[in-house]
This record gives structure tokens, C-alpha cells and sequence, in this order.
């Protein structure tokens, strides 16, 4: 903690909270208050469903009272501590007159006008979005008071915001000018109301790009689960410059303006924190996505985990979004596959909304094993509209800072020893592109996918739903980052075909695609769907030849019309890294998909 001098005479309030709340965790309740697209031509098609327009602004009006904070399901990813309500038990204030040396975080209660203090978020270590966006401060205080907030390097001011504290809200809030990146800086933020003056700094701050990374447990899993964990855990000396920050598991039923709790504040990156444990702390994906992107950028990178294992996107949307997909508010049934909380937007309102003043680059997501039987039909609707909701939001909360459509990356998910035998694991492949396929398109604008289909690993201890390989997950996601958050000229998503020529004399498909493919035989993998008597099923298409950018395959088992392709069509679809078709310098495979014959 950094000491904080105060002079003259001031109320001191004390907070004593429960025994696993540690360091400087915010604990405030609530309070008052054109992109890229795919431009190649593409082969597949599905039924794209309307998605109203979403609301100009997101709502501010305030909560009347806190939320409620529910422990978390039994799923054995925290201690069990974690994702509880917080409890605060004020002491009587009283007042102190002369200097004296109070902990740099003066802990908001549920009341208002009890401290001076930064966001929860806002703290020593910290990565401050770099040019061209400018780096949003902010915080609470004593209404009316004014608040002037100093950046610093070396003791030489760089530049003063000045502001006030907000009545309704009694939180106040600056935007920086754009910085390059680098660092370190010292940010002072100084409240003075009448003749009582109060001062809050941070150190060591630094401006990079900031991403923000959530979803379910394989986005939970930390490095010391993953391949090679020992030897990712010691890799930390040459990334001090990558700072990494974890939200608590924390629901609540209204959106909440700051976090309740923090699991890890800003932090540089040690063996300790990346391998706290089992589901805790920092994420594998999130911090191998942030070391790759420091290797190619050479500047620094800050990383933010807010997720939880076993969730739906029901959780994760908010109540907007949902109404704009018709999603039912009441009768569903609960499904295995979700272990998580599960209740609309309660995990948006207490682990997303409560960073939207923060000025992002953009946000990486690994979600969507929970829905594959619970509201799966809608997913393709959920998803696009829950990276707009966002999207806005942060653009909203952050005064523009963020960009409106920030780039958003997803991985496609990967496979599943015990899922059923139907398909509903390449359903929710296929919604994951908003049935187009592939990312970017039309509706989903500015994102990018890694797909990890061949990634699967049988003998993970922790399921094969959970498989080990988050390296090349990371990797894969870090190249769509390049291309599509960067600008960079790099391959990124596998060959897909952009053109099908059915030669039915000759029994034979052929698939044209748009860039090179490496194909290594598969007889399974492909199948054509065969209609007769108004009846349809679905055949193995063994592959008859290919070449640098063509497939043939064989229909010579279908007597009747065929309909449709689909390839990779299955919860397993091949061993690890051994599906059929990759790209053949960037080893990035083919992503499944599924098309409908035309005339």
C-alpha cells in the first residue's frame, strides 16, 4: 500500500470485511449512474435470423439498494470463499486532525460521501490504454468536491485533468490525452473540497493495449494446468511488461458501476500468480494470447480475466441483448451442461459492466461448451449480439474512448469424449459464426476465431472437455489479433471452399477454395446429404482426388438429389492436429462448415 498524507482534519472510516478479502479490492456494491467484414465470396449459407437494433445508450439509472452476491455452484473451480457477498461492517467514524498516514485505499461502503477513492481496478502495475484512444480515470469521492488528476514520469508533470465529483453518482472521472506507449508513470489524483485536501497515487503505471478476456472454464484454466506448465510458469522473466489483473466470481442481479471484488489486482507476472491453482487466478489462454501479442509488438500489454467455469451466455449477456433474441425469461430447463451461474445477465451485471468505463483495445472469448443443450438454437443470435452490446457499452462508458466496434476474438470450440453421439457440438461450431462459417462477416464485423477442433486431448485430468494444448489456442487467437486488431498482412483462418461444381455424370463434388490446402485422406470426414422420396440423410463422401486448391470428393453413394456438404460435422472430428485439411504454411486447419447445393 502506498501511504496517503492528509492534513487539517478529516473523518476516518473504518471497513472490516471478510478474512479472504485481500489487498486493494473494490468493494462498492453499486451506484447511481465502419469495421471490417469478409469480402471473399463464400459457398456457405445458412438461415440468418433479424436482430433488432440494440438501444442507442445502456441504462444508468441506478440501483436502489446492492445487489445480492450468490455463492458459486459447486463446481470446484474456486475455493470455497471465492464468489461470495462481501460483507462490510462499518465502525464509527471519527475525526482526526493533523498529518497522518492512511493506507493509499480509502474502501467505499454502500453510503455515500465515505471516502476519496480510485475505480477498483485503478491501481499500482496497472496498463492504461496507449494512443490513439485516451486512458479513462476515474473514481469516487465527496460530492461537488473538485478532483485534479496529475500524470507523472520522473517527478515531471505531463499533464492535469481537473474535474468534479458528480452528486447523483459521487463519482468523478477523466480522460487522459493519448499517450505512446512505455512507461513507468505515477498517476496523482488529488480531491479538494473546501480547506480538506486528499491525494491517492499509483505507481508504476504503464500504457500499452488492454484486453480484456472472459468466457467458461477453458478460459478459467491457469498455466498450471496446461502442457509444459513448468516450463510456461518460469517464462515470466522477459514479460514484466505484460501486467495481468482477475476479477472475483461475483453475481449480481442489476449491473453494478465498479467491481465488488478482486481476485488478483494489477500485477506483474510471477510463477505464483499465472499458477495460483485449479480455475483461479489468471488465465492460460489470456496470458499466452498477451505473451504472444508482446512479441510482435515489443510494447506493453495489459490482460484482464473475468471468467467462470460452467456458464452459460445467458450469464454473460445482458437483459437487453437477451430481449433482442427472444430468449425465454422463464420455463426452460436447467441443463448438465450448465454448472455455473446460469441466471440472466447476473455474471454481466457483477464481472463485465462494472469495467465499461475502462478504455479497451479488445476482448478475447473461449465460451459455449454450457449452451450446447441449454437455448443452443439461439446461439446464433446470442453471440453477435452480445460482442454488439459490449461493444457499445465500452464505447459508451469509456466516452468514446473504446472503440465502437472493437475487435473481438472467439475460439471455436474445441472437442468431447462424452458428448452425445448427435450433433450439437458442431451446431454450436456453426452458430459461433452466426451460420456463416467464418469471421468476419456481416454480422459479426471486426472479429476473428481460432478454431481448435483438432485439438482435443483424451487424457487431460480435468476432462477432455478441458483439453491441455492452450499454446497453440493462444497462438492461433494472437494471429487474428494481427490481422484484424492490427492490420497486419498475416494468414489467420484456415482454407474454406468459396466454390462447389457438382459433375453428377460423373459421381463427382468438386470443392474450389481460396487458398492453398495440404490434405492428408480422411474417407469420413466429408458428407453429402441425399434426398429421395422427400426424405434426406446424410452420407460418407470418401475424397476421389486434389490438388494445390481443389477437392473432389466421391458421390457415387447417393441415388437420389443431393442436397447439401458439411465437413468436420462431428463432436470429435480427428485426432490432434490430424484433420484433413490445413493450410500448408501456416498449419492452420479447415474450419467444419456446412452448404446447401443451388442451381
Amino acid at each position: 500500500m502506498v501511504p496517503v498524507v492528509i492534513s487539517r482534519c478529516w473523518v476516518t472510516v473504518f471497513f472490516f470485511f471478510e478474512p479472504n478479502y485481500g489487498g486493494r479490492e473494490g468493494d462498492r456494491p453499486g451506484l447511481a449512474r465502419r469495421p471490417r467484414t469478409a469480402s471473399r465470396p463464400n459457398v456457405l449459407g445458412g438461415v440468418e435470423p433479424d436482430l433488432p437494433a440494440p438501444p442507442t445508450a445502456p441504462p444508468t439509472a441506478p440501483p436502489t439498494a446492492p445487489p445480492t452476491a450468490r455463492a458459486p455452484p459447486a463446481e470446484g473451480t474456486r475455493s470455497p470463499a471465492r464468489g461470495r457477498r462481501i460483507l462490510a461492517n462499518m465502525a464509527a467514524p471519527r475525526v482526526v486532525c493533523g498529518p497522518v498516514l492512511l493506507p493509499l485505499v480509502l474502501l467505499a461502503a454502500t453510503s455515500a460521501d465515505v471516502g476519496f477513492r480510485f475505480a477498483s481496478y485503478i491501481n499500482n502495475y496497472m496498463v492504461l490504454q496507449k494512443e490513439p484512444a485516451g486512458a479513462v480515470i476515474w473514481g469516487y469521492g465527496t460530492s461537488e468536491a473538485t478532483v485534479t488528476v496529475t500524470l507523472y514520469r520522473d517527478q515531471e508533470t505531463i499533464m492535469e485533468k481537473v474535474t468534479s465529483v458528480k452528486a447523483h453518482s459521487n463519482s468523478w472521472m477523466v480522460v487522459l490525452d493519448p499517450m505512446k506507449p512505455g512507461g513507468p508513470y505515477e498517476v496523482m489524483a488529488q480531491q479538494t473540497f473546501g480547506k480538506t485536501n486528499f491525494t491517492l497515487r499509483v505507481h508504476d503505471v504503464l500504457f500499452g493495449d488492454v484486453w480484456l478476456c472472459s468466457g467458461q472454464s477453458n478460459m478459467q484454466m491457469t498455466v498450471s494446468q496446461i502442457f509444459n506448465a513448468t516450463r510456461e510458469l518460469a517464462n515470466t522473466a522477459a514479460y514484466q511488461s505484460v501486467r495481468i489483473f482477475s476479477v472475483s466470481l461475483i453475481q449480481a442481479e442489476q449491473e453494478l458501476e465498479d467491481l465488488a471484488k478482486v481476485d488478483l489486482q494489477w500485477a506483474k507476472p510471477t510463477t505464483e500468480n499465472l499458477g495460483h491453482g485449479i480455475f483461479q487466478y489468471m488465465s492460460a489462454v489470456c496470458w499466452l494470447f498477451g505473451r504472444n501479442l508482446y512479441d510482435t509488438l515489443q510494447y506493453p500489454i495489459g490482460l484482464i480475466s473475468s471468467s467462470w467455469g460452467g456458464t452459460p451466455i445467458e450469464a454473460w449477456s445482458s437483459e437487453r441483448s437477451l430481449k433482442a433474441c427472444g430468449v425465454p425469461t422463464q420455463g426452460f430447463t436447467q441443463s448438465n451442461s450448465v454448472t455455473g451461474p446460469s441466471n440472466h445477465s447476473v455474471l454481466w451485471n457483477a464481472m463485465i459492466h462494472p469495467l465499461h468505463n475502462m478504455t479497451l483495445k479488445g476482448v478475447i472469448w473461449y465460451q459455449g461448451e454450457s449452451n450446447m443443450n441449454f437455448n443452443r438454437d439461439l446461439y446464433n443470435c446470442t453471440f453477435p449480439a452480445l460482442i454488439e452490446d459490449w461493444r457499445q457499452t465500452f464505447h459508451h462508458g469509456s466516452q468514446g474512448q473504446t472503440e465502437r466496434f472493437f475487435p473481438f476474438g472467439f475460439v471455436q470450440l474445441s472437442s468431447y469424449l462424452s458428448a452425445p453421439s448427435d450433433d450439437t457440438f458442431p451446431q454450436i461450431r456453426w452458430h459461433q459464426t452466426a451460420d456463416f462459417g467464418y469471421v468476419p462477416n456481416l454480422r459479426m464485423p471486426n472479429t476473428f476465431m481460432a478454431v481448435a477442433m483438432d485439438l482435443c486431448d483424451r487424457k487431460s485430468p480435468f476432462g477432455s472437455i478441458h483439453p491441455r494444448d492452450k499454446q497453440t489456442v493462444a497462438y492461433r487467437l494472437h494471429l487474428g489479433a494481427r490481422a484484424v486488431a492490427y492490420g497486419e498482412k498475416v494468414i489467420f483462418q484456415g482454407p474454406l471452399p468459396e466454390k462447389m461444381e457438382l459433375l453428377a455424370d460423373k459421381g463427382l463434388l468438386n470443392l474450389m477454395y481460396s487458398q492453398e490446402i495440404q490434405v492428408q485422406r480422411q474417407d469420413k470426414i466429408f458428407e453429402i446429404s441425399c434426398c429421395s422420396d422427400h426424405q434426406c440423410k446424410w452420407l460418407p463422401a470418401p475424397m476421389d482426388a486434389f490438388s494445390a486448391q481443389t477437392l473432389t470428393l466421391s458421390t457415387g453413394s447417393c441415388h437420389g438429389t443431393l442436397a447439401a456438404v458439411r465437413y468436420a460435422w462431428a463432436t470429435w472430428p480427428c485426432e490432434y492436429k490430424q484433420c484433413p485439411i490445413y493450410h500448408p504454411s501456416s498449419t492452420l486447419p479447415a474450419p467444419p462448415f456446412i452448404a446447401f447445393m443451388t442451381n
